[in-house]
């Protein structure tokens, strides 16, 4: 029988930089292990989720330790009104500690704090426990969320342009993502990517679309992979098109940027968009679920043409 740590034992701080080989592992080896691979400190290859976001200026890196230790920690992460974190990891061995809880009490502080709208999570659609924790904090389950990819074409697609090229599409990005949803807003996403020379963001020539790239190792892509971190075209009659638009788009950036794969998920909630990426070719690598605080369902409605899975 496992006991919880009590406040003394455990304190929840910021991340430093110098724990970021020890939240790396932490980070690998919870995913790896709880999916059961062989090797679990391999697990996401050479794509980093906690480094980049830990040099995000739009997220904040919260720490579990205990007796000077790092055990554990979450990643918080705001796009204007909304937010939501991940991934949350503890050490092995120190599981069903209470120590998620207390990351998780963090967590809403920082919701609290940054007064977002309207805060999600992605998780297993299948861990009962992942859920149970969850919902102590107000977060249920709502949407199947499909991540998914697709091989690179080397034919050409629609035509784009980059916005580290144009640094005054940013605006236009900004107004776009408001339309789908009040104060969603990715200007500080779209600088860290830009800042840290993750990727790049594809805009659409008329300007209707744009989707924020990840792309090759050391990033949240890995090896010989585009990732497609969030999407979203201007919502209306011409939404259909315009997201057709900004997958090819997508394909064409990834072909020119020499990779294989093109990687990109939705919520079911977003019908429309999630029918056009089984279209357009894409294939479902893994099933999660959306976990919206106080079962909201945000900007995941079926009139919404945007791609992201919060992981």
């Amino acid at each position: 029988m496992t006991t919880a740590m009590t406040a003394t034992d455990l304190s929840i701080g910021r991340l430093d930089p110098r724990q970021l080989d020890a939240a790396d592992r932490i980070c690998r080896v919870a995913f790896g292990t709880f999916v059961g691979v062989p090797e679990p400190e391999t697990f996401f290859g050479d794509a980093e989720y906690v480094r980049t976001r830990f040099r995000a200026r739009n997220t904040v890196a919260l720490a579990a330790e205990a007796d000077g230790e790092l055990v554990g920690t979450n990643f918080v992460t705001r796009w204007g009104s909304f937010g939501f974190f991940g991934p949350l990891s503890v050490k092995v061995d120190l599981w069903d500690r209470g120590i998620a809880s207390a990351l998780m009490e963090a967590t809403i502080d920082v919701f609290a704090e940054w007064g977002t709208h309207h805060n999600a999570l992605f998780t297993w659609s299948d861990s009962a426990k992942h859920h149970g924790l969850y919902q102590k904090f107000g977060f249920y389950p709502t949407f199947l969320t499909a991540v998914m990819s697709k091989p690179v074409a080397t034919s050409a697609g629609t035509p784009y342009r980059l916005l580290s090229q144009d640094f005054d599409d940013l605006d236009v990005c900004s107004d776009l993502a408001a339309a789908i949803y009040p104060g969603l807003d990715l200007s500080d996403e779209i600088r860290s990517v830009i800042e840290l020379e993750l990727g790049d963001i594809v805009v659409l020539d008329d300007r209707d679309g744009f989707a924020v790239c990840h792309v090759g190792s050391g990033t949240e892509a890995g090896a010989g992979t585009c990732f497609v971190k969030f999407g979203a075209v201007r919502p209306g009659g011409g939404a259909p098109d315009a997201f057709d638009r900004l997958l090819q788009a997508c394909g064409s950036f990834a072909a020119e940027r020499g990779v294989q794969r093109l990687t990109a998920g939705t919520s079911m909630g977003r019908l429309g968009a999630y029918r056009s990426m089984i279209t357009a070719g894409f294939r479902t690598d893994l099933t999660g679920v959306a976990m919206q605080r106080g079962g909201e369902f945000g900007y995941n409605r079926p009139d919404v043409f945007a791609i992201d899975d919060w992981r």
